[in-house]
């Protein structure tokens, strides 16, 4: 039977990245490439800002889901041959908060938290001290420390499913923090996306995004991307600023019809505004949506604390080295 595999804990607050990376940053995002299709809802040549439609109701429910994740500690493994594979001690975690319109009421529908050790090392075991425990999220590849986070998203998206699919009902509607990437199966859902790093339209649709008025949306197109989908662009109530403030980019799956996708755009339009944050309570509104600001400071204080779970790895580190 092999040894237990030891491993080190870097020194250095996993907040400022790790002692033995490369300095430099990734220079601003180039345009997307990614085919459009724009003439779903409207021809190009109409393409126009579109207001709440008459008729249309939010719904009774409506279900905000969220996760975050923290880096607890950057480490080494060491390798029986020699060798050694860096690795992401993370913890992670997914809410969803429970919004009853009709009552005007908002509370925590549920909660859960994860951890893991995310290394390419084919040696590595889970880390246990206490009650505390990370287990092993191999990844493939190399396994370089620069890609190591990402791979936490893959868990947290699994668990932000979970708490969702746990206190659904006939009728709500889910809007998910960020892309759908593998929910989109998930009925009456859509993505919430409120920073925009890439550009998919053309500048004289970009045009009409732009010239947005509070309360209003462009009209639905098509991503041709990987995870594909349709969407549009509204924007939230805000006060006059840049040309993209108050700008959200929505999704929905690609598996619906046309019209099933319209519906969901008229239908975020009468929904999302309502939860709009403002400045002097939050720096980042009003795209930071009030029930989702709650949820991320409930989340961050159910990860525990972050220099507590360092010490504990270290410890643990020093106890396999023995």
């Amino acid at each position: 039977m092999s040894a237990q595999p030891r491993f080190f804990v870097d020194s250095w607050d996993p907040a400022y990245g790790a002692s033995f990376e490369a300095a430099g940053g990734a220079g601003p995002a180039a345009p997307s490439s990614a085919q459009v299709e724009a003439d779903v809802e409207l021809p190009v040549t109409d393409w126009r800002a579109i207001d709440v439609r008459p008729g249309v109701r939010a719904p009774d429910v409506v279900l905000l889901v969220d996760g975050v994740r923290r880096i607890d500690a950057s480490v080494w493994t060491a390798e029986e041959d020699g060798g050694s594979f860096p690795g992401i001690a993370a913890s992670y975690a997914a809410g969803v908060v429970r919004c009853d319109l009709d009552r005007g009421a908002a509370e925590l529908a549920g909660a859960r938290v994860g951890r893991g050790l995310f290394t390419a090392s084919p040696s590595a075991q889970d880390v246990v001290a206490g009650a505390i425990r990370y287990p092993v999220h191999r990844v493939g590849g190399t396994g370089e420390l620069s890609k190591l986070p990402a791979a936490v998203q893959g868990p947290l998206t699994a668990l932000e499913v979970d708490v969702s699919d746990a206190v659904r009902t006939d009728g709500d509607l889910l809007v998910v923090d960020g892309p759908l990437r593998s929910r989109r199966n998930l009925p009456r859902t859509l993505g919430y996306i409120k920073t925009q790093h890439s550009q998919y339209l053309d500048a004289r649709l970009t045009a009409v995004v732009t010239g947005l008025a509070p309360g209003q949306r462009c009209p639905v197109f098509r991503l041709g991307t990987a995870w594909g989908g349709w969407s549009w662009y509204l924007r939230l109530p805000v006060a006059a600023g840049a040309p993209w403030a108050g700008i959200v980019r929505m999704e929905c799956s690609a598996e619906l019809t046309v019209p099933e996708a319209i519906a969901l755009a008229d239908l975020s339009l009468v929904t999302l505004p309502r939860f709009a944050s403002t400045p002097y309570k939050d720096p980042r509104a009003p795209q930071n949506l009030v029930p989702i600001a709650g949820l991320e400071r409930k989340l961050r204080g159910m990860l525990g604390d972050a220099r507590l779970l360092h010490r504990v790895l270290t410890s643990a580190a020093r106890g396999m080295r023995r």
